[in-house]
């Protein structure tokens, strides 16, 4: 059966990732904790700006005429958890105010939201930027947490998009790097990205650490040619 993908955060990164993963041919379900934006995305709306994006969400959200109808939103974690085979949680890690560090209580919230609803065999992917670390932690929390135990695997996948081609970067990444500590996550992951590693795109296994690394040394790269 063919792997069933969610998307937690509808942002600007979770937004182009859900109309990605439906462009691949996945069924999607995308999850977000404020109604307003949930309520726009159905309607194959976004709240920014990025080249592409509404035309292929409107290519895909289901009710839409003419689309595939293979990405629907919601609100409903009990939801995401019953559909999804792959979680991909793409929620913001802004800066603390008055700190250096990044603020991980969105993603350490949807950890703790998802988790309890994960009753069958699932791979829950991060895409946030976190401190090194912290994968390792929330892959510990999440076995704790999920009534699958175990079973509920974690990966790490950081995110290289450029504003202005997110959609194309996502479609046709230039590389995919993977966290991952057992050989079913990797295979979940190379099914999942099958479209652009049969296009040529290199496909990275790491560790957790070097995963989450790769992400914030990418990011201090692109800080210093500003």
């Amino acid at each position: 059966m063919a792997l069933r993908i969610t998307v937690i955060g509808t942002g600007y990164l979770g937004a182009t990732h859900a109309a990605a993963m439906a462009e691949l041919g996945f069924e999607v379900l995308g999850l977000d904790v404020v109604p307003e934006k949930i309520e726009l995305l159905s309607t194959g709306r976004v709240p920014m700006y990025e080249p592409g994006l509404e035309d292929l969400l409107r290519k895909h959200v289901d009710g839409i005429e003419g689309s595939t109808g293979r990405l629907r939103f919601t609100t409903s974690w009990e939801e995401v958890g019953d559909f999804g085979d792959v979680h991909f949680v793409c929620v913001n890690t802004p800066q603390k105010h008055g700190e250096y560090a990044c603020d991980m209580s969105y993603v350490d919230s949807a950890f703790e939201s998802l988790a309890p609803h994960l009753t069958r065999p699932a791979l829950v992917v991060g895409k946030s930027t976190v401190p090194v670390g912290s994968a390792a932690r929330l892959a510990a929390r999440l076995a704790e947490l999920a009534p699958v135990g175990a079973d509920a695997e974690l990966a790490w996948n950081p995110e290289f998009l450029r504003e202005g081609f997110a959609v194309s970067d996502t479609l046709h990444p230039d590389r995919i790097v993977v966290g991952v500590e057992s050989e079913r996550a990797e295979k979940l992951l190379r099914e999942v990205y099958a479209g652009p590693l049969a296009e040529g795109s290199p496909f990275v296994v790491t560790d957790f650490p070097t995963a989450e690394l790769v992400k914030t040394s990418a990011n201090s790269f692109l800080a210093t040619k500003i």
